[in-house]
């Protein structure tokens, strides 16, 4: 299990910049702008020749107790204290703050191992700001700059030499056995509140205010002995209501946790119904070709007639997604979880399926003769035979003759047959086809002296018949 190193300090010091710069990645959400971490972030640090150790980026600790500020502190705590080792950052330009002392304060009331780290010291005298936060008595000091990976190499091995043999918390692996399972939607439809609920705990910040997620944050968990990633996303709104650069960030954040999924799980809200927002989320899910499980979420708090009028949206509205199983769920309630899961497990399953050539092939046969290409110009397509190209989503490779001529209805033929066929449930399928090649197209016979001498002496022949 990897030791855990929790980046813990008010709002706007670099944490963020400083998750990125240990885990060598972008997967922190980065903005000159306070408070835009709000949620627990975890990723790994993989120095070179020196022991690996997961790092979680939390948000600015503002001093406040109410609210999504107090929900963003309460996070920032949890996650120090379930940390073998806490840097504390500051910023070496602004100095020490009050709030910082109040954060050192709650930090030695804790009793977890802290460095002092000071951040932005890239243009400044780095001995004057460690000499400025000297009073706070911190054995650990050092002057870094994140955003510049100034004294990165240093604090690494600072951090490695104050870690202990074994980590005391379970973090993010690579275990392939893992479904992964992304929740997207609009904002305020209950995304976060469904991750608490299926974690058993307040694992994200869940509140009524539209946009509180604004990084897409991974965890794990295990259910009836399966292992699962559960990445929580921001809400994707329309793009003429995106003013803010840090939502269009998330909304970036949103699309990359989409391709990096298995499983999309698109929630809505049953007393708004399908909107066409709804629609446009759909649609990432399905560029993105992932297995599709739809979740009508706040389904406790409606009345019979407002069901009905959701069943029959969903219907109208859903229709170019049919194949994906539909869940009626109450994410603060609990109820509906379990169909759920089940609803994932069988995307999963149908969107992992390995299929050999031979049944493909066998498949491909059976549908052309039972409903074979129509004539198009005098001519009729011909399909020779298929072999899988992939999985997630399911793909396969058609090859024939005069494929060019296949409308669009026949292409939607086959897919309907493959899916019942196969049983695929809940997961999009994908056909290419590539036409055979005519080895003698573009090429020109040329005869001989020989050949035309006789071709010759054969229309003379000819005419004289006549």
């Amino acid at each position: 299990m990897l030791p855990l190193v929790a980046l813990v300090g008010r709002p706007n010091v670099g944490k963020s910049t400083l998750f990125n710069a240990l885990t060598r990645s972008r997967d922190a959400l980065v903005h000159d702008q306070p408070g835009v971490t709000r949620d627990r972030h975890y990723g790994v640090c993989r120095p070179e020749g020196m022991r690996h150790f997961a790092v979680v980026d939390t948000g600015g600790i503002a001093g406040e107790d109410e609210g999504l500020a107090g929900a963003t502190a309460r996070q920032a705590r949890a996650a120090a204290e379930e940390a073998d080792l806490v840097l504390f950052i500051v910023d070496g330009r602004e100095g020490a703050s009050t709030m910082d002392d109040d954060i050192l304060a709650w930090l030695r009331k804790t009793a977890r191992p802290t460095m002092l780290v000071i951040n932005k010291t890239d243009g400044i005298d780095a001995q004057a700001a460690i000499n400025d936060f000297a009073r706070y008595g911190i054995k650990d000091v050092l002057a870094v700059s994140s955003a510049h990976r100034q004294g990165i190499d240093t604090l690494l091995e600072d951090v490695v030499a104050r870690l202990p043999e074994e980590g005391s918390s379970a973090q993010l692996d690579s275990d392939p056995s893992r479904i992964r399972v992304a929740f997207i939607g609009r904002p305020n439809v209950g995304k976060s509140t469904l991750v608490n609920r299926l974690l058993g705990e307040e694992r994200m910040i869940a509140s009524e205010v539209p946009g509180t997620t604004r990084d897409s944050v991974a965890i794990d968990m295990e259910r009836d002995g399966q292992l699962y990633r559960l990445i929580d996303t921001a809400g994707v709104r329309r793009k003429s209501k995106v003013e803010e650069a840090v939502e269009k960030f998330s909304i970036i954040k949103t699309l990359q946790a989409i391709e990096h999924c298995q499983v999309v799980v698109v929630m809505l809200d049953a007393g708004e119904g399908v909107t066409d927002q709804d629609s446009s989320v759909l649609g990432y899910a399905l560029d993105a070709g992932r297995a599709l499980v739809v979740a009508l979420n706040k389904w406790d708090g409606q009345t019979d007639y407002q069901r009905q009028q959701a069943e029959s949206l969903l219907e109208r509205k859903l229709s170019f997604v049919d194949w994906a199983e539909r869940v009626r769920i109450s994410a603060k309630f609990g109820s509906g979880l379990g169909e759920l899961f089940k609803a994932v497990h069988r995307a999963h399953a149908s969107a992992t399926i390995e299929i050999g050539t031979s049944e493909v092939t066998k498949a491909l046969e059976i549908a052309y003769e039972t409903n074979p290409p129509p004539v198009v110009r005098g001519h009729v397509a011909k399909l020779r035979f298929a072999h899988p190209s992939g999985t997630n989503p399911p793909t396969f490779v058609v090859h024939g003759n005069r494929l060019r001529t296949l409308s669009e209805s026949y292409k939607r033929y086959l897919e309907n047959f493959f899916r019942k066929r196969f049983k695929l449930v809940g997961t999009p399928i994908r056909f290419f086809f590539k036409e055979g090649v005519n080895p003698y197209e573009g090429k020109k016979n040329v005869l001989t002296d020989k050949q035309v001498a006789k071709k010759r002496r054969l229309i003379r022949h000819v005419k004289r018949g006549k």
